[in-house]
């Protein structure tokens, strides 16, 4: 069975650099990555390699959401792959995050492939990654000095 697509795109007023960096930046990624408003974020672990993985953690009312992951490609600032398990160990979704140039901003279009059975959650897939996108775009807007990532 092929694989569910969910898309989403928004454009950011601050350069691809800035937007593909704070994907990877340890100090800062808790701040919006997976991180709700009513939950307290318990765990940012980053190893931001090709081959290194992630693991964040936040406690929230009805009890610790993990999330797992491992970085599959990493093309500053323009393409980022990475999955997505809520298991540690667990092959989990493949996510792509393309930046592209837009005047004096970017645009950012993430692509995330989940297995068919979960077909069901597309939709909430998309509300999740639009929402996330968001908090993206408020925490680059509130700190103008995210720090650049370097191999």
């Amino acid at each position: 069975m092929s694989p569910v697509i969910v898309r989403v795109t928004r454009r950011f007023n601050a350069s691809p650099e800035r937007v593909f960096d704070a994907w990877l930046d340890p100090s800062t990624l808790g701040r919006w990555l997976y991180a709700t408003a009513d939950g307290h974020m318990q765990r940012v672990d980053v190893d931001p390699r090709v081959g290194g993985g992630y693991v964040i953690v936040e406690r929230r009312p009805h009890g610790d959401a993990a999330h797992y992951g491992r970085y599959l490609e990493i093309e500053r600032p323009h393409r980022l792959v990475l999955t997505l398990a809520l298991e540690p160990h667990a092959e989990g979704d493949r996510i792509t995050v393309d930046i592209v140039p837009d005047g004096d901003g970017c645009v950012l279009t993430l692509t995330h492939e989940m297995a068919a059975e979960y077909a069901q959650y597309a939709d909430r897939t998309e509300h999740g990654w639009t929402t996330i996108l968001a908090s993206l775009a408020r925490h680059i807007d509130a700190s103008p000095n995210v720090k650049e990532f370097h191999r």
